[in-house]
């Protein structure tokens, strides 16, 4: 019971900061895909676990027969074998210029209407493909060269390249394609960003030019403070080092003790204007920085010296700070 009440607290505390990024600097980005993606995503992961698809269904309180379906059904067209819906559909659409719903329905007929029906509507929330008319007789196009292109620069890109830098330092050397699934992003978009970062120098080509799928490492990952571009490559490294640090602790049995090296700790101080303190605290966050940095620096200069060894340590430290006004109404 306790681990179900952590889950749900947790997954509520994960919604709010997707709803806020979603919408964040006038952002109204598409949600349509969350839900899908939440599930096939613990699937997965639990498959990496070691649980068994029967096992899996049991947790997800659905038949064996049931629970493949849905699988099935998320990641696979009934009448394409090996594609998605979603991308088979979006590749129909384009092919054809102007297509009804009619013809959509009918041509995968062996798919779930209401998936299809699902796959059209997320489409167009993304502006993929636009939609007009009613009923059957509704029409749909997709979004051409110059309207996608259009789309991007409202929707900005900057910050893209640190988002995936960020993703790569994390995940360790990854393909092409792997990163493309990580990023849930075109991988023809991801190879042409890849190509753009190597020739940078921002990202490291590790396998030879004639290897058949090359991989590429992100050495490091630096967002200067307050710089204008790449938070959300900043808010997706902070995300992931908490939830490493989590699962890090949650693998070892032993209690906490102070010369841990792994885990965290959450300190809740509360001060006031008046407080003989209260600049102290409110000071901790840059303290911290400034301390890190500087040990970071001299460890960065030792190892300039000499190559790092294939098998080495990462040490991530997450430092974060808030404030939460008590006492006053919102807008106060």
């Amino acid at each position: 019971m306790t681990i179900e009440l952590l889950i749900q607290a947790i997954v509520r505390q994960t919604t709010i900061l997707i709803a806020h990024l979603a919408t964040s600097r006038g952002a109204r980005a598409p949600l349509a895909q969350v839900a899908d993606q939440v599930f096939i995503e613990l699937v997965r992961e639990l498959e990496r676990q070691g649980v068994s698809r029967k096992v899996s269904a049991d947790m997800f309180g659905l038949g064996l027969r049931t629970y493949r379906r849905k699988i099935q059904r998320m990641t696979e067209s009934a009448t394409e074998r090996g594609r998605s819906l979603w991308e088979v559909v979006l590749e129909h659409v384009r092919q054809h210029g102007l297509v009804t719903r009619l013809e959509l329905l009918t041509r995968f007929s062996h798919d779930d209407e209401a998936q299809v029906r699902a796959v059209l509507r997320e489409l167009c929330e993304s502006q993929l493909v636009f939609s007009s008319g009613v009923g059957s007789s509704t029409s749909y196009r997709a979004a051409s060269n110059e309207e996608l292109a259009s789309l991007k620069r409202k929707h900005g890109g900057e910050g893209a390249d640190e988002l995936l830098l960020a993703l790569m330092f994390r995940e360790g050397t990854l393909t092409a394609r792997e990163t493309a699934e990580h990023a849930q992003a075109d991988l023809a978009e991801v190879e042409a960003t890849l190509s753009r970062l190597v020739a940078a120098g921002r990202l490291e080509r590790v396998t030879p030019d004639s290897a058949a799928e090359p991989r590429y490492r992100a050495r490091e990952l630096v967002v200067p403070l307050g710089a204008p571009v790449g938070w959300e490559a900043a808010v997706f490294d902070h995300y992931k080092a908490l939830v490493t640090t989590v699962l890090g602790r949650l693998r070892d049995d032993r209690p906490s003790a102070l010369d841990d090296q792994v885990g965290g700790s959450t300190y809740t101080i509360d001060v006031w204007d008046e407080h003989p303190m209260a600049e102290e605290v409110y000071g901790a966050l840059g303290r911290a920085r400034a301390s890190l940095g500087e040990l970071r620096s001299r460890v960065l200069a030792h190892n300039a010296q000499r190559p790092v060894p294939e098998h080495h340590t990462r040490v991530v430290v997450y430092v974060g700070q808030s404030l939460v006004r008590e006492g006053r109404e919102h807008g106060d």
